[in-house]
């Protein structure tokens, strides 16, 4: 069906053609004004069958991690398990209501006590608080508790933020929307922060630094114990970017480090449902000095003259909820299951899995597509996806794999790497998987050399062809009466 043109439902519909039939009326007939009843919709006639077909064909035409490889660098397309939906389908986890007495839901209250408890451990932190119903939300509420700490201190002159440039993009938004003014730091020509850099930036001012470790190049920041102990010996705290915990878990943990917060991706390292905007989740961990400021409620456990129980309580100077209610309890169902699955021991094995799998895809591509940082990488790694000589940039590139059947890997991130593309392969996927990767790409750099106008005019097989991503942003269509160019 790949290149196939689908006709659309309004070329299918057909005059009279009903896929309902409804029952004979047991209510006496009710007349509709001419303001009330529309005869002028232009809504397709179709059969059942013709709807069914039409929205499985749309559907096919999606991809997902389900269907093929997904190496979405940065973002951990793993894949998700089926266990975790079918148990956070069950009707004590699906059916309850965030409004019950919490003594109706004592056992949802117990898994999310447990899942405060094993992220807190996984990290090496004090406490944690699920409430945020994104990274980026996390992020937000991170630097919030920072200002509240301050403000606690009675220290208003730290406004200063400093952000490496091998940050993740959402650092410097979060950091202006809380009130700080973000501080770039440069890269060093082993890809982690310059130290210098950050001796240079680090005084009274500063509030903290908001780093990711890995960082966006999928490099450990060899530096990383003089970068915390020089932000904190200048009174300032240290936010880590969870995203790309994939790499850590099991292994290290950033509370050892000495991070003071840090937010977790459950849809990364936990495997929650990843894309379609959501719903996602962004628990924080906060160390002991941080830990009255989270956000709640949190999940205690309590035991008095009524006996034990689990209750919902806030912290003592918390910053308030940043979600409704308790966050997005469906992921929290699913990461718990995923946790409950693989244990300590599963997560390591996940994590030096991840690792191993980006290792090998960046020694087998390097001699094709130059790799700027060629140095062991952890989950991920970053190449340069231009063909010198030939015109074919990063972006015909993952054009063309397309054709290939496999999705592009991140495209021009990070900035700070020209031609960039952002490969992570997370631990899921299989040798031969990663070997048909490895040779679509090196298939890609041969027709570059001999042929740069079939990669630069790709993809060829998709029900899409090449668009002008341009024009399509700045002049909407949203009837799909109206047929695009390229059909």
């Amino acid at each position: 069906m790949i290149g196939h043109k689908i006709p659309t439902v309004y070329e299918r519909s057909v005059f009279g053609r009903c896929g309902v039939a409804l029952p004979a009326r047991d209510v006496p007939e009710a007349p509709l004004s001419a303001v009330e009843l529309r005869t002028d919709c232009g809504l397709p006639e179709l059969s059942q069958l013709d709807v069914a077909r039409h929205y499985l064909l749309l559907s096919q035409r999606n991809f997902g991690v389900d269907s093929g490889f997904y190496p979405l660098g940065s973002c951990t397309m793993k894949f998700n398990p089926k266990i975790n939906e079918q148990i956070a389908r069950l009707p004590g986890f699906a059916e309850s209501h965030p409004l019950q007495d919490p003594e109706t839901v004592q056992g949802n209250l117990a898994l999310m006590f447990e899942l405060q408890q094993w992220l807190a451990e996984i990290g090496g932190f004090a406490s944690v608080s699920l409430q945020p119903s994104a990274g980026a939300q996390g992020e937000f509420t991170g630097l919030l508790m920072m200002r509240a700490y301050y403000r606690e201190c009675g220290d208003l002159k730290r406004t200063r933020i400093l952000i490496p440039d091998s940050a993740h993009g959402t650092n410097p938004a979060s950091t202006t929307m809380a009130g700080f003014t973000a501080v770039e730091l440069p890269s060093d020509a082993r890809g982690n922060v310059d130290l210098e850099a950050v001796r240079v930036a680090c005084d009274d001012t500063v509030a903290g630094i908001m780093i990711t470790n890995p960082n966006t190049l999928g490099l450990f920041e060899e530096h990383i114990g003089e970068v915390v102990r020089l932000v904190h010996a200048c009174g300032g705290l240290v936010y880590g970017d969870g995203a790309n915990m994939n790499a850590l878990a099991g292994i290290a943990r950033p509370g050892d480090l000495g991070f003071d917060v840090m937010h977790y991706n459950l849809h990364k390292t936990f495997s929650t449902p990843h894309g379609g905007g959501g719903p996602g989740s962004g628990p924080v961990g906060v160390s002991a000095r941080l830990k009255e400021f989270l956000p709640g409620p949190v999940v205690e456990y309590m035991r008095d003259t009524d006996g034990a129980r689990y209750v919902l309580a806030m912290p003592a100077k918390s910053i308030g909820q940043v979600s409704t209610f308790y966050g997005n309890f469906g992921m929290l169902v699913r990461a718990y299951a995923y946790i409950r699955q693989h244990g300590a021991d599963g997560l390591r094995e996940n994590s030096e899995h991840a690792v191993l799998n980006a290792n090998y895809l960046r020694v087998k591509l390097r001699d094709t597509f130059a790799v700027p940082f060629d140095r062991t990488n952890m989950h991920e790694f970053v190449c340069r996806g231009a063909i010198d000589g030939t015109g074919v940039r990063a972006l015909d590139v993952s054009k063309r794999l397309l054709d290939y059947g496999f999705h592009p890997p991140t495209n021009y991130f990070p900035l700070i790497v020209s031609e960039a593309l952002m490969i992570e392969p997370t631990e899921t996927e299989a040798k031969p998987t990663l070997d048909a990767f490895i040779e679509a790409m090196q298939a890609i750099a041969k027709e570059a050399a001999n042929d740069p106008a079939l990669v630069k005019g790709a993809p060829h097989e998709m029900p899409v062809k090449r668009l002008d991503e341009v024009k399509a942003a700045r002049e909407l269509i949203f009837c799909d009466r109206v047929k695009a160019a390229n059909d």
